[in-house]
């Protein structure tokens, strides 16, 4: 019997009134799977959060999580997920190490883990100091380390990097690397595209409460109007030379399209007998802001 999918929603709709948070949202997170969940500041991505966990039951649609319902009451006992919030909050008057002790108590997790976790998150100085003397950083640090306490099979992240510097930024990531190579399914509301693009498998990409694109990286490029870079020593020269070339020769480099990527390849390597030359492909970042110009809401559900 093949294991439920951690993460699968279904034609979601979430409405206040006479607002729409989101309408007609589905997408699923597989296990060992990242999710970079994108959109500007009120598109929908805290939203989509709450209605994972249960704190919001949307309007129509299903949400499964290991194939039970979001609402079950069930769920919480059967279900090993961390969560950390946009806003981190926790009582100012305990120390880093109550916290985490209190939530390894409530998550039944050893207290050594506690220990270890402290020490990673380099927190082990103020451990013992009240949380109304810590940084927005060092409490961004702790959020993510009791998000991570449990080693979760699901783990849901609000802007975890946040207040964070780009060495901290890196060892969450290096973090979340870890539970994801463990089966763990993540799903990481951010901002920061540049950061978060070598990390994810996939990304959800939200405008206005609806879905834009979702896919690869290579699926969101090709479904953009970018296009990919090719250069090599050469260029200019057998550009002059070759009149099929000199239709791609854009800004000094050759511009195709994901769709004729592969053939230019193949043309350069059999036909010209080039074999050293450098792609750029469109990132992350080029992609949100050129979908966000042409969104592709006529998409199919993945």
């Amino acid at each position: 019997m093949l294991s439920e999918v951690p993460i699968k929603l279904t034609d979601i709709v979430l409405k206040y009134d006479d607002f729409t948070a989101l309408d007609g949202v589905s997408f699923e997170v597989e296990a060992g799977q990242t999710m970079a969940l994108l959109g500007h500041n009120g598109a929908g991505k805290s939203s989509i959060i709450k209605v994972i966990l249960g704190l919001i039951a949307p309007s129509s649609g299903s949400v499964k999580i290991m194939g039970k319902s979001a609402q079950s009451s069930h769920l919480q006992h059967k279900v090993n997920l961390g969560y950390l919030p946009e806003d981190v909050s926790f009582y100012d008057k305990l120390t880093g190490r109550e916290v985490l002790n209190y939530f390894a108590a409530l998550k039944r997790v050893r207290p050594t883990r506690v220990a270890d976790l402290i020490d990673e998150f380099g927190l082990g100085y103020a451990q013992d100091r009240q949380l109304k003397t810590y940084s927005k950083g060092m409490k961004q640090r702790l959020g993510v380390a009791q998000a991570i306490l449990s080693e979760p099979g699901i783990l849901l992240l609000d802007e975890p990097t946040v207040g964070l510097d780009p060495q901290a930024s890196q060892f969450l990531y290096g973090k979340i690397n870890q539970l994801k190579n463990s089966g763990c399914a993540v799903v990481v509301s951010t901002h920061e595209l540049p950061l978060v693009e070598s990390h994810m498998d996939s990304a959800l990409i939200m405008s206005k409460g609806r879905r834009l694109a979702q896919g690869t990286s290579s699926e969101l490029s090709a479904g953009s109007s970018l296009k990919a870079k090719i250069d090599f020593g050469e260029l200019t020269s057998l550009v002059e030379r070759d009149h099929y070339l000199r239709r791609f020769f854009i800004d000094g480099r050759l511009q195709v399209e994901s769709g004729q990527k592969q053939h230019m390849i193949k043309y350069l390597v059999s036909q010209c007998q080039i074999f050293d030359f450098t792609i750029d492909e469109p990132k992350l970042e080029d992609i949100y802001h050129d979908l966000m110009v042409h969104p592709l809401l006529d998409q199919p559900a993945q």
